[in-house]
Order: structure tokens, then C-alpha cells, then sequence
């Protein structure tokens, strides 16, 4: 391998650990490499920085800065119901879920948390749920493609396109929806909606059972991914880690059934967790296997909605999904901090807001993903140079909320 001489700042690592990291007395074997940002396993604008001894890691450094979302400046110069187009471009593979997030807040500061129409939050669940299943199909699928393995990736992009189909018939994007919005929703569902919901829905279950014999039970995908990457539950909570990442480690932690928002807590789901059943618990395979199994927990909430949906609380012609939207969002003077559970983990929002005007003065997103991103260095040290994209794929990381 070709070593790369290090322009930088020779002092970083001194100055990060003197007694580690002392640049004059690197040994022969040591270089340091740059992963990304061009490379594609690095989600196009992250850039590690890894020093390596011939092919162990002995650490690495994420550098941050190359996207420039500026989300938060964005959502303090607009006013409320402006903010959701911004809201979707921070997690891009999961916009329903971020908007669904940040509208909960928002209500919440306008006394609206638990009075909407039941057919309105039942829709939100549905298309939520819907995301989710197209966000996990992108984390297995591309980590598939990050370790080697084509034909999953290929798989699950198939069975993803029927989701995207679905939301674009909805509102008429397929992945910045701008759909749920404050004190309802852009529209009813399409008619026929439901019912073509269900037809993927059947589609897919014995779909589901293909891609975990092709994927997770793969023996070559174990043999990558087993015992490599272990997170242990006390780091991963130390770290602020949420969602398939911490679950992975064994913390039967969800926001829909901590918090219970929305009609989350009248629907039946489980909570998987990792169990080391191939390797270590915490381990990349724990946490792709999470995601599979979240994906069939999706899939139950799907059903149980759109039972609801064509049942107690089908469309009636005097259905308004925009009743309750009020015409100046003007919260009262208060500071609030709300969190959804997203694919990726805890989305939360603070607002405050001077009860004066509908631009609130201060908006601030906790993204899942900087927070499980902080991790990949614990974990990576000691690993294989070839297993630090394996670790970094099964975070499932997604630059747009990280550099917010």
C-alpha cells in the first residue's frame, strides 16, 4: 500500500493524545489515510481520516463540513409551516418521519397534541411507517453493496420503488414530500390508495423472508460482519446513541412506546433488539438484523392502520385534512423540546418562541445520526482496515442531518 504523506496539521493528534499520537515518533508501519469523501462508502461527504498500522486501525477521525445544510439558520428566518420543505432535506431517506417529528412539536407549543381528527393521525403513522420501510431498505441494501454482495442491493431498490411510487402518488415527490403539515395534512389519500397499499403489502411479507435467507443468514455476510464492530450497551448510551444502533446493542428503547405519540400506543408491535445469535451482541450484524426485523414490525403497523383506515375511520366527503390548520402559526412564548423515533433513531426539535411572532427565534435539531457517527472511532480501533467500512456502513449514516 502506498503511504500518503500527511499535509495537515502535524500537531492534531499530539494535541489529542500526547502520550498516543506523537507524530515524530510514528512508526515505519504507520500511515494515514483518507476515506472519502469521494469514496462511496462514505455517503459521498464524509471524510475519515485513519491512521493505520499496515492493515489494523489505530484510530479515526471524522471530519465534518462538506454539505453546509444550514437547516437551523433556515428554520430561524421563516415562519413555522415554511420550516417543513428544510425539515425534508435533512434525513432525505426518511422526510415523512422528520416532518412528522417536527410538526408533533409544533402542535404540542399550539395546544393541538391530541386533538386532531383520528383519520389524520392514522394517515401520519401509515406514511411514516411507509418511509421507514424505504430507509431500511436503502441501509441493507447499500451495506450489502458496501461489503461486496450486489444482488441485495439490487433487491431491495426493486421492492423500495413500489414504496416511492406510493408517496409519489400521495403528494407528487418521491422523496421531499412537504406532505404533513401543522394541524393536518397537504390531502387526503389518493382513492384507491388504500387498497394498493395493501396489494404491496401482501407483496412484500414473502418478499421479506427472501431478502433475510439472502442477506442476514448469508454465511459470507455473517463471516463479514459477526463480532466485528461491537458497540457495548454502556458506550453506545454514553454516546448518545438511538434507534437500530443502540437497540442493536440490547436496549429495547423506542420513542413510539417510551413516549407514545401519535396513535402509536393503540397499535401492536414489538421492539427487536440485538441477542449476539451470530457473534457479539452489538455488532454490525446485530444491527442490520434489527433493521430486517424492524422492517417486519413496519409491516404490521401498516396493516393495522389501513384496517382503521377502511373501517372506523374511512373518507368521508366531509373529511378536511386541513381543519385544523391554523392560519398564523403564533406559538406562545415558551421553549420546547420534542423527539419522534425516526429509522435512524431520536429526531428531536427545541424551539423557542417569544409569542410574538410565527418565525420562532431559535430552532435546533438533534440528528440521530451525528451522534451515532461519534461512535465509529470507539469501535473502529483494533479493526481490520477492510472492516472500517463495514462499521461505518452498518451505523447507517446520513451526511444531510449531520452536517444540518
Amino acid at each position: 500500500m502506498k503511504q500518503i504523506q500527511y499535509q495537515y496539521d502535524p500537531e492534531h493528534f499530539r494535541r489529542s493524545d500526547p502520550n498516543k499520537y506523537n507524530s515524530s515518533k510514528l512508526k515505519s508501519e504507520e500511515m494515514i489515510l483518507s476515506l472519502g469523501p469521494q469514496h462511496p462508502s462514505t455517503h459521498g461527504v464524509l471524510r475519515l481520516e485513519v491512521i493505520s498500522d499496515g492493515e489494523l486501525i489505530v484510530d479515526v477521525v471524522p471530519h465534518l463540513g462538506y454539505l453546509h445544510r444550514c437547516f437551523e439558520k433556515h428554520a430561524e428566518s421563516l415562519a413555522f409551516g415554511q420550516t417543513i420543505p428544510y425539515i425534508d432535506r435533512l434525513d432525505y431517506l426518511a422526510a415523512m418521519n422528520s416532518e412528522h417529528a417536527y410538526v408533533m412539536g409544533v402542535e404540542k407549543m399550539l395546544d393541538l397534541e391530541g386533538k386532531l381528527p383520528k383519520r389524520i393521525e392514522y394517515i401520519r403513522v401509515l406514511v411514516a411507517e411507509l418511509n421507514r420501510l424505504a430507509s431500511h431498505f436503502v441501509a441493507i441494501g447499500t451495506y450489502g453493496l458496501d461489503i461486496g454482495a450486489y444482488t441485495s442491493f439490487l433487491w431491495l431498490m426493486r421492492d423500495r420503488e413500489h414504496i416511492q411510487r406510493l408517496l409519489e402518488w400521495l403528494c407528487g415527490a418521491r422523496m421531499l414530500y412537504n406532505y404533513i403539515w401543522i394541524g393536518g395534512l397537504f390531502y387526503d389519500l389518493p382513492v384507491g390508495f388504500e387498497e394498493r397499499c395493501l396489494e404491496f403489502i401482501n407483496y412484500l411479507k414473502p418478499k421479506m423472508v427472501e431478502i433475510r435467507e439472502l442477506i442476514i443468514e448469508n454465511k459470507i455476510f455473517v463471516q463479514r460482519t459477526a463480532n466485528i464492530g461491537v458497540l457495548p450497551l454502556d458506550l453506545a448510551i454514553n454516546y448518545g446513541c438511538t434507534g437500530p444502533v443502540l437497540r442493536g446493542s440490547g436496549l429495547k428503547l423506542d420513542l413510539r412506546r417510551v413516549d407514545g405519540y401519535s396513535v402509536y400506543p393503540e397499535l401492536d408491535f414489538e421492539i427487536p433488539v440485538g441477542k449476539g445469535e451470530m457473534g457479539t451482541v452489538g455488532d454490525c450484524w446485530d444491527r442490520n438484523f434489527v433493521r430486517v426485523l424492524e422492517c417486519d414490525e413496519s409491516i404490521k403497523i401498516i396493516e393495522q392502520c389501513l384496517v382503521q383506515l377502511m373501517g372506523d375511520h374511512k373518507r368521508t366527503r366531509d373529511f378536511n385534512p386541513q381543519a385544523m390548520l391554523p392560519k398564523k402559526v403564533r406559538p406562545q412564548a415558551m421553549d420546547l423540546y420534542f423527539r419522534a423515533e425516526n429509522p435512524k433513531g431520536e429526531l428531536g426539535f427545541f424551539f423557542r418562541s417569544d409569542g410574538r411572532s410565527d418565525v420562532p427565534l431559535r430552532v435546533k435539531a438533534r440528528a440521530c445520526s451525528f451522534h451515532n457517527l461519534s461512535v465509529v472511532p470507539e469501535i473502529s480501533r483494533g479493526a481490520m482496515l477492510a472492516d472500517l467500512v463495514a462499521i461505518v456502513g452498518s451505523v447507517d449514516l446520513v451526511m444531510g442531518e449531520v452536517d444540518r
